[in-house]
């Protein structure tokens, strides 16, 4: 599997590893935080998670072009790396909550995001140039660079799988130092108890609810008890960003011991025969570039449907694991956040399977080409959502159940199996390895190489615009019944499938 790849690809993997491991760690809580420490609804939240989510990757494209501008790829990333651990340490600072003065404390988070997602753009989008260069610099079929960018995907995954796991971890563990137990559903009738908006059987709910997750006594007084909690709950949330920190230092390492080993995007581009010999590579006419960057942007504008759908896994399918979903399984207690590490532990565990899979069809001389495997995995993504409309067609309305406007939540025999966001990831991530990793190598083929920066961070705006409209799912899911929320992505879907298809020969020629 690993045969015949740059010798520098693993260690660049080995550093985003660990900035990923951060960074999935802040996304795994990030909605719930937010609820959590501030009280906003789902609705105002998928604004916040959305336009962060979109900075994340429209930065990417703002770090593509200061790396081309500067020529310094490399100082690009280290730098990322420091400015993100910067917005860690905004995040990790414990502040009170309920908040006292909800402008300045909500200012002081969206500063402290802004930051992690400006520092991620100078990183990301750069190191994944960096990767493509290995294979632009060597005699390496387009086979092997796909392979080796699902490679390095799959190990910058092994980082995600580990980190849901922490941070709910410590907030737990938090939450048994001050004497109370985790849940999930607690913050928000506490918020409701403060407000002032909670209903009669929500009282008897909370009442139940803060008895069990109080370790020593009965509560007496319920908005003491609110207030209490919420701080404790939240202050868990703040430590495990520091987590993150620590997490930066280690990629940091990684990558500055490896750093003279890594190409540089910036530099000329050469590439060597079958006999090793160095070859110049000439300059492409502007006819040819003009070619490669329209094949380019057609793919970034289907590509924004899929980020649209699939990243509702730290949203709506976030929201759905806390309000819909039993969180026991076979004897073991889940928490929201292990939802999370669904995905990229599926990656670590397909990725072999997906390579070994074109390998074999390659071998049968019947791969289909990268531009038909991203029709495909829209498809395979469709079908993710179809799931999750049919297991939802008995739910009641997010409004019925939510304290803020007087519903009550659900109790566990009226919740679904875990098993359902269990299939849904699954084949989520099926469909993710037939477009990320082999989208990232379609970028890295075919753009211009004195473009290399600015198209790798094309591609990550292009997710950004798709995480921009998040919020939409947001608004659908407080709005109107699940099984209808789920079918719009099952449509948006199709739709990128059929505009995929619809250009599949013009972008097979243009990346032969």
């Amino acid at each position: 599997m690993f045969k015949g790849h740059p010798k520098g690809l693993i260690a660049a993997a080995l550093a985003n590893m660990g900035e990923r491991f951060g960074f999935y760690t802040m996304m795994a809580i990030l909605s719930l935080f937010i609820v959590s420490k501030f009280g906003l609804d789902v609705t105002t939240t998928g604004y916040i998670y959305a336009t962060f989510y979109a900075l994340i990757y429209i930065l990417s494209l703002v770090g593509g072009i200061i790396a081309d501008k500067t020529k310094n790829f490399k100082g690009t990333i280290l730098v990322g790396l420091v400015v993100m651990s910067l917005g860690y340490l905004i995040m990790a600072v414990p502040t009170p909550t309920p908040v006292p003065n909800l402008t300045l404390y909500l200012t002081i988070t969206l500063v402290g995001l802004f930051v992690i997602a400006f520092g991620n753009g100078l990183f990301k989008g750069n190191l994944q140039a960096l990767v493509g260069q290995m294979y632009d610099q060597g005699n390496y079929s387009d086979e092997k660079r796909g392979s080796g960018f699902q490679i390095f995907y799959m190990f910058i995954n092994i980082g995600a799988v580990v980190a849901p796991f922490i941070a709910p971890g410590i907030r737990t563990w938090w939450l048994k130092q001050h004497n109370f137990l985790y849940n999930a559903e607690l913050p928000a009738l506490c918020h409701s108890q403060l407000n002032g908006t909670i209903s009669a059987d929500s009282v008897d709910k909370l009442q139940t609810w803060a008895n069990d997750a109080t370790i020593s006594g009965q509560v007496t007084d319920l908005t003491a008890f609110a207030n209490n909690y919420l701080n404790i709950f939240t202050e868990g949330f703040h430590y495990a960003f520091g987590i993150a920190i620590l997490a930066m230092a280690i990629s940091f390492v990684i990558y500055l011991y490896n750093k003279k080993r890594f190409p540089d995007p910036g530099a000329s581009v050469v590439k060597t025969d079958d006999k090793g010999n160095i070859q110049e590579i000439k300059k492409m006419d502007i006819k040819e570039v003009r070619r490669r960057i329209y094949a380019l942007l057609a793919v970034y504008g289907v590509v924004i449907f899929f980020w649209f759908s699939f990243h509702q896994n730290g949203l709506t399918l976030t929201f759905f694991a806390r309000d819909y979903t039993v969180l026991k399984f076979a004897g073991f207690n889940l928490s929201v956040e292990s939802f999370q590490a669904m995905n990229p532990f599926f990656v670590v565990f397909l990725t072999p399977v997906i390579v070994g899979l074109f390998g074999w069809l390659k071998n049968k001389g019947i791969e289909p080409s990268t531009p038909k495997k991203i029709a495909i995995g829209m498809f395979i993504a469709a079908m993710a959502y179809v799931l999750m409309s049919v297991g939802s067609t008995t739910l009641p309305l997010y409004s019925a159940i939510n304290p803020e406007t007087g519903g009550t939540p659900l109790d566990d025999i009226q919740k679904v199996t875990p098993l359902l966001l269990l299939g849904t990831y699954f084949i989520l991530t099926v469909a993710e390895l037939f477009i990320s990793p082999l989208g990232i190598a379609f970028v890295s083929k075919v753009a211009p190489p004195q473009y290399q920066g600015l198209m790798q961070g094309g591609w990550l705006g292009a997710t950004a615009l798709g995480n921009q409209l998040l919020f939409i799912g947001a608004i659908l899911y407080t709005s109107i019944p699940l099984w209808i929320t789920w079918g719009v992505f099952v449509g948006v879907c199709l739709i990128s499938m059929t505009m995929m298809l619809f250009m599949l020969k013009w972008l097979e020629r243009v990346s032969a």
